[in-house]
């Protein structure tokens, strides 16, 4: 794993603007071909399989933790672990979700946090880095198979949507989600789906039918929403899905609330300790955790409310509006240092399988908001 410099190309706005690509400055610079990161075929093996072994190890901590009806450490509303199991025991499929991954090359990839509901920066890995490598290194090769697995999963989940279309919904003015979104939708259309965009805020509820209503006060059978749960089953309007009686297919299921909380982190450190992918997690600040650990939010997003500790003070923090829920401790574990940038892998899963990679990057050691996304290869 190197990070080498490379030459920007000269029409690279125009470029990715053409493939639909508009949220590419935030506050100066997101995507970032000023330099990219190199793999070697044993590298790509070793993210391929820890992805795929993580994934299966959250799909155990799911399962303990509704045997054992663990739901108030994730401080999840009770009127909703009815929807939590049922989608689990119908075994209702996940369509996507993206590891956050500590990997240098030489040592095994460590387990940050998993982006189980509502990961972005899903475009920015399967299409765009993937254009920019055609264009540069025609013929070279990169760990990416996201667009082609997302159509041959829409495929498979067909068979688990209610008769009719498939919404798919975002926030209004929010072009990363509405660009994640519409690509989302775009791989459905390619996977045979009938589809339609609506915006959060203009779904209706008809409170004589019991169900979720478009613009054109037609029933919403099956819906794709890039909106958090925890958001969802604290409105008001949000608790309309308690009353509806499934005649609204919701993805991603219910049960993937347990997996974007950050209360798992605890959970499979409490089954699998000592596992070379995961780092020790409590939800307290216990003696082993003293000195050296991360703070974090159970429900934070974009590295909101972070906290650094090492030597028993804060070495870095972010702000931020989360933390209400309460926080898990984390045991710290230092980013790799790529000429003064400290990479994080998201790695990709689709369906149940390990799909590719996206890598963002910071001056800093806490991945935010404002991180640049940097393209990889393999060679």
């Amino acid at each position: 794993m190197r990070r080498i410099n490379a030459v920007i190309r000269n029409d690279w706005k125009a470029k990715v603007e053409q493939l639909g690509f508009s949220f590419h400055t935030i506050d100066d610079v997101y995507w970032d071909e000023s330099a990219y990161y190199l793999f070697d075929k044993q590298e790509v093996d070793v993210l391929e399989k820890a992805t795929a072994e993580l994934f299966d190890r959250c799909l155990d901590a799911v399962q303990h933790v509704i045997d054992h009806k663990l739901y108030d450490l994730f401080k999840i509303d009770k009127q909703f672990i009815p929807m939590i199991e049922a989608s689990w025991n119908d075994e209702y499929p996940s369509i996507y979700g993206r590891f956050d991954l500590v990997y240098d090359g030489n040592h095994a990839p460590k387990m940050l946090e998993f982006n189980g509901d509502t990961p972005t920066s899903l475009f920015e890995a399967s299409v765009v880095q993937w254009y920019w490598l055609e264009d540069v290194q025609p013929g070279c090769d990169q760990f990416n198979s996201i667009h082609e697995k997302l159509i041959n999963y829409w495929k498979y989940m067909a068979e688990y949507l209610n008769k009719g279309k498939l919404y798919f919904a975002c926030l209004k003015d929010n072009d990363e989600d509405l660009i994640t979104v519409e690509y989302m939708r775009d791989c459905a259309i390619q996977a045979g789906l009938n589809t339609e965009f609506i915006y959060i805020e203009d779904i209706g509820w008809n409170n004589n039918n019991r169900n979720f209503f478009d613009l054109k006060d037609a029933p919403i059978p099956n819906i794709f929403k890039l909106y958090p749960w925890e958001w969802l089953v604290k409105d008001d309007f949000g608790k309309n899905i308690l009353i509806d009686n499934q005649k609204t297919c919701w993805i991603e299921p219910a049960w993937k609330m347990l997996l974007s909380n950050k209360a798992i982190l605890h959970i499979l450190w409490k089954l699998f300790p000592n596992h070379p992918n995961l780092l020790a997690a409590y939800f307290d600040n216990n003696n082993e955790l003293k000195y050296d650990y991360v703070k974090k939010p159970l429900l934070s997003r974009e590295g909101a409310n972070i906290t650094i500790v090492r030597n028993g003070s804060p070495a870095a923090s972010t702000d931020g509006d989360y933390g209400a829920e309460g926080y898990i401790f984390q045991q710290y574990y230092p980013l790799p240092l790529f000429r003064d940038n400290y990479p994080v892998i998201g790695s990709w899963i689709i369906g149940c399988e390990p799909a590719g990679i996206g890598i963002r990057e910071t001056k800093g050691q806490i991945t935010d908001n404002l991180s640049r996304f940097v393209p990889h290869m393999m060679g």
